[in-house]
């Protein structure tokens, strides 16, 4: 049976199934956790993405993961990518009306860090990046060139999907503030190093609060 979310956020298309988490204590800022792709069975559900957000709820953000459209109880029908930025887009809408004045982070994993990358570089509510499983050999993420943001990319040694070698040739363009972790023995899906995932998108996200 299909787990459900906790939420259903105001849609373009309808709405948007999603799951919030609030941390104990005064929250530092929220977030927002995009998936992969929804072809391949991604949804909020994903391991990664569950411990990416665990790790954001960690470091005191109120963080919330959601289904892209066509996808468990979110309306609408896959888009292959342009609907899913405006998904993005609703998802933060949702948390600057609730959440107002929260600065706001983004996680993404495989395809949602495609997507959820894309829309933050021209979105000013959102202060830092975190790309996971970057698929840096299926899609064109030379745009990132243009960020200005701090970003961490996350990566397995071994992932399918994007090379390590080809990533680090991505992250040698950036000019924002940066910072590259790779998993030994590791691929896309993270398997055996989901706690370190975790407590590397914490420590990383407890370290960009200070400096504040």
């Amino acid at each position: 049976m299909y787990p459900k979310g906790n939420l259903q956020i105001p849609a373009s298309h309808g709405e948007l199934e999603a799951i919030l988490k609030e941390p104990t204590g005064e929250a530092t800022g929220a977030a927002v956790v995009c998936h992969p792709h929804p072809l391949g069975q991604g949804t909020m559900h994903n391991k990664v993405v569950y411990r990416a957000a665990a790790g954001l709820v960690e470091a005191g953000l109120i963080t919330i993961r959601f289904n892209f459209r066509g996808v468990g109880a979110s309306t609408g029908a896959h888009d292959d990518g342009d609907g899913e930025r405006q998904d993005v887009k609703d998802v933060l809408n949702y948390l600057t009306e609730n959440y107002p004045n929260q600065p706001i982070t983004l996680a993404g994993f495989s395809f949602g860090s495609r997507v959820g990358t894309e829309v933050s570089l021209d979105e000013e509510r959102i202060l830092r990046l975190i790309s996971i499983g970057t698929p840096v050999d299926k899609y064109d993420f030379s745009f990132l060139k243009n960020n200005r943001k701090p970003i961490l990319f996350v990566h397995g040694d071994r992932d399918e999907f994007g090379a390590v070698e080809n990533l680090r040739k991505l992250f040698e363009t950036l000019e924002s503030d940066k910072e590259l972790i790779v998993f030994e023995n590791c691929g896309h899906f993270f398997d055996e190093h989901l706690s370190e995932l975790k407590n590397a998108v914490r420590d990383w996200t407890l370290k960009e609060i200070s400096h504040e």
